[in-house]
């Protein structure tokens, strides 16, 4: 929907890339990516706001949705101000979306959402999905996910992304209509592929294992924060017990009781300060989160590597035992053991006309074999090469961001310890003037 009464701005949409093309797309390094669609389009979720409806079963449930804002880059930079583009979205479109991208671009390290429903939380914090404090920070992890997207080299030129942003009704319709689900790999064969596959890639398989090593520390630091976060909160309620203890000793005391009073505010101030300081804190417990989810995404695209490797091989497989079977044929010796071999010595020989009609259809055989590897080879070294790419362009972002995160938490962490010494100066100078 639009802002009603402001005159819209026209601008030029992007290049979108296919949607059912994957093979072509070779992924740009992300300093060179001077056409993503961010670089176009301001994107904000704005706000969320929860609703009561019915769902598919016809029962009443309440959701949240959030409000999509967009609005052209050009326009804001030339000082104008058109109207911001809005529509709404829920929580389980975004995850259509995502679902979508991961099987389109099996290649990218597709960036995470925010969780469904509160992890690693402190004790004195709800887990409720409806708590208003966990709505929000959901918002600000939605939009996060947009411009994460909206950056990426490749998944920004995607034509259903732009269409998530930008058209409220049929959005879904034209997802499903992509044939994506059908694409999606069942999880038995991905295990199998896992378990099978005879020569995996060194590369991807010490990838798939630093993700695992990167989900539990990332995990571990995550539960230690939420128990330092338990010590502080309590704390910082003891301080508001020190203002108690020494606002009701000024009231018996006549020399001492102005000082004993004003040390008492300054411990009640420190106190109530700590909600604020545990709000930042989860901040940063977010951006953390999202680098374990991350952990996942990496582990996605190795595990679609060896299934790619497992295919090829399976192909390779099957050429090399009908090439097997020409040989017998055309010889007449059975070099392995094998229900045909033992059929022959029971019933007899084939007539040759019979080897002659079989021989035919082997090599008829071999030929789509030989084909179907030579497109197996090339699949898999896109693939590799993609994959490769974006991985790197992922462990760059992962780097600067995190190193970013720990800063800025140890600097506030700093700041709170400066606060608390200052606190007990204040009171310091108060008990002097006793």
């Amino acid at each position: 929907m639009r802002v009603s009464g402001v005159p819209v701005v026209k601008w030029d949409k992007p290049e979108f890339l296919p949607t059912h093309t994957v093979s072509s797309v070779l992924i740009l390094p992300h300093h060179d990516n001077i056409n993503c669609l961010l670089k176009k389009m301001e994107i904000s979720v704005a706000e969320a706001e929860k609703r009561t409806g019915k769902n598919a079963v016809n029962m009443q449930e309440t959701y949240t949705v959030y409000l999509i804002e967009t609005r052209p880059v050009d326009a804001a930079s030339e000082g104008t101000n058109p109207a911001l583009d809005s529509l709404w979205r829920r929580y389980s479109e975004f995850e259509l979306l995502r679902n979508y991208l991961l099987v389109t671009y099996p290649f990218a390290v597709v960036p995470p959402l925010p969780e469904k429903r509160a992890e690693f939380v402190w004790h004195k914090l709800s887990a409720d999905n409806m708590d208003p404090d966990f709505v929000e920070r959901r918002r600000v992890g939605l939009e996060n996910f947009l411009l994460r997207v909206a950056s990426h080299p490749v998944l920004s030129s995607d034509k259903i992304f732009y269409l998530f942003l930008t058209e409220e009704n049929g959005w879904k319709e034209t997802v499903f209509e992509t044939g994506f689900q059908a694409k999606a790999d069942s999880r038995l064969k991905a295990l199998n592929a896992t378990f099978r596959v005879k020569n995996p890639d060194k590369r991807f398989a010490e990838m798939k294992h630093y993700g695992d090593e990167l989900q539990s520390v990332i995990s571990q630091l995550l539960r230690v924060r939420a128990r330092a976060a338990d010590r502080l909160y309590g704390v910082y309620k003891v301080h508001g017990n020190y203002g108690r203890v020494f606002s009701e000793w000024s009231a018996i005391e006549k020399e001492m009781g102005d000082g004993l009073q004003s040390a008492g505010h300054h411990m009640d101030a420190y106190a109530a300060s700590v909600d604020d300081i545990l709000e930042e804190e989860e901040h940063y417990a977010d951006q953390l989160k999202e680098y374990l989810f991350y952990a996942d995404a990496l582990r996605t695209v190795c595990r679609k590597h060896e299934l790619t490797q497992y295919e090829l091989e399976m192909a390779v497989q099957d050429l090399t035992s009908k090439k097997q079977q020409q040989e017998e044929l055309a010889t007449g010796t059975i070099r392995t053991f094998s229900l045909k071999g033992m059929t022959s010595k029971l019933f007899g020989q084939e007539t040759p006309e019979q080897r002659e009609a079989k021989l035919k259809m082997l090599e008829t055989q071999i030929e789509e074999g030989e084909e179907q590897v030579k497109e197996r080879n090339a699949e898999c070294d896109e693939f590799v090469k993609s994959a490769w790419v974006d991985i790197e362009r992922f462990k760059e972002q992962k780097d600067h961001d995190l190193r970013e995160s720990l800063i800025s938490y140890a600097i506030m962490q700093i700041s709170m310890c400066k606060k608390g010494i200052q606190v007990w100066n204040n009171a310091k100078e108060c008990f002097n003037k006793m």
